[in-house]
């Protein structure tokens, strides 16, 4: 369950799904450590949720560094988010190894640190676990190979996490969104040289919704995968 005074870390948080978990959760009344390497986006979010939001600026990439300031975030953590994500496009036989490389660094190697930091905190208070997968963490297509493996992966990783850390009392929820009205979405697009048009995909802030719906259901409930769509035809 969600109270309020609980503290969440949400990682990708100044822009797309995780900024918009951040202002879901922050309606809540949970303290938001707010996760992004975009201090500009951060202060704007921090200006718009007020004292409830605690800016971090971190690069997650930079291991040693993000460890450190992970390692200074007062406790203890109720909540993680894994919102961060990038995404690269190409077929097999063209991709650069190298998109791969900082795919999987981001969508799923931190994912796994990140968690392991935290997952004591997480234990003591019988916490919750969010991965905000893909659609592409459960079908893989044409263009979408390196990406949708890293997704694939981040589903492999909450399965085993869920099973370890269940009778711990730690929940752990995976949410597979469509294409949602989103910055990476937008930036798909072009890449697929398609147009690109926000209300014809889901809306963030419908997302932030259910996933923090999900959260509050008493324990005699869990939401183990959260599959939403875009209800436009």
């Amino acid at each position: 369950m969600l109270q309020a005074g609980q503290r969440a870390v949400v990682t990708g948080a100044s822009s797309g799904l995780g900024r918009a978990l951040a202002l879901a959760l922050a309606k809540r009344g949970l303290v938001i450590h707010a996760f992004s390497r975009r201090p500009a986006e951060l202060a704007v979010l921090a200006a718009e949720v007020g004292p409830q939001l605690v800016p971090v600026e971190v690069d997650l990439l930079d291991e040693g560094q993000a460890r450190t300031i992970c390692a200074a975030i007062p406790g203890p953590i109720d909540l993680l988010v894994h919102g961060a994500g990038m995404v690269e496009l190409g077929p097999v036989a063209q991709a650069p190894v190298a998109d791969l490389d900082a795919q999987y660094q981001l969508n799923l190697r931190v994912p796994f640190w990140l968690t392991q930091l935290f997952l004591p905190q997480l234990i003591a208070r019988q916490g919750q676990v969010v991965f905000l997968n893909s659609g592409a963490g459960l079908t893989a297509r044409g263009g979408w190979s390196q990406y949708a493996m890293t997704k694939f992966g981040l589903k492999a990783l909450a399965d085993a996490l869920r099973e370890e850390v269940k009778p711990l009392g730690v929940r752990v929820m995976s949410v597979y969104p469509g294409r949602a009205a989103t910055p990476m979405q937008e930036r798909v697009r072009r890449l697929e040289g398609q147009p690109y048009r926000a209300e014809d995909y889901l809306q963030p802030e419908d997302v932030g919704h259910l996933v923090v719906e999900a959260l509050a259901l008493p324990r005699t409930a869990d939401v183990i995968d959260l599959n939403i769509r875009p209800g436009r035809a």
